[in-house]
């Protein structure tokens, strides 16, 4: 008797057939809109593509810095604080780094001379969970189900080493963003 071997389904097509087993009622309610869409989009990340996610929600708001060496120094003093960073992007095209900070930090932000803090309705695209190293974007952190990078701690290295250059301009240039 031989044994056959049958492939898992990845999560995609786990979703995918969750979608398609639901039918016309697989519209999430109102209040589970903005988890239903997190989760696809963190799915799209694991299935090794980039995805682009919305900020704030229940899922995270995002820090930009510049990416030189004030901002490693202060990546380890992450390291410190937390035992290892929480996800943080490195972007070597445009010189930023991304911190995912908990969600509703934006709207607690104070205006910083080296920093930006974005939430919703701004949207930032996620390189796979396997991208480790150029090119494009890619995890100098990894992201960890169970930690994102704490805002207090993470506010007081950037006081510290202000990393250059500062975002705002280009934000403002892109985005119509100040502050």
């Amino acid at each position: 008797m031989s044994a056959s071997v049958t492939a898992l389904p990845t999560s995609a097509e786990m979703m995918s057939r969750l979608d398609e087993a639901a039918g016309t009622g697989r519209e999430p309610a109102a209040d589970m809109r903005d988890l239903a869409a997190a989760i696809r989009a963190l799915l799209g990340v694991e299935a090794r593509r980039n995805t682009r996610v919305r900020l704030g929600g229940n899922v995270f708001d995002v820090v930009i810095t510049g990416a030189g060496l004030q901002a490693r120094r202060a990546v380890a003093v992450m390291d410190q604080v937390q035992g290892r960073c929480g996800p943080v992007i490195e972007d070597p095209e445009s010189g930023w780094l991304y911190w995912l900070v908990p969600p509703g930090t934006s709207s607690r932000w104070a205006p910083h001379p080296h920093a930006v803090c974005l939430g919703a309705p701004h949207t930032l695209t996620l390189p796979p969970l396997n991208r480790n190293a150029p090119p494009g974007p890619y995890w100098l952190r990894p992201s960890a189900s169970d930690r994102l990078v704490p805002a207090g701690p993470l506010r007081d290295a950037l006081d510290r080493f202000r990393p250059e250059p500062a975002p705002h301009a280009a934000l403002e240039a892109v985005l119509g963003i100040t502050g």
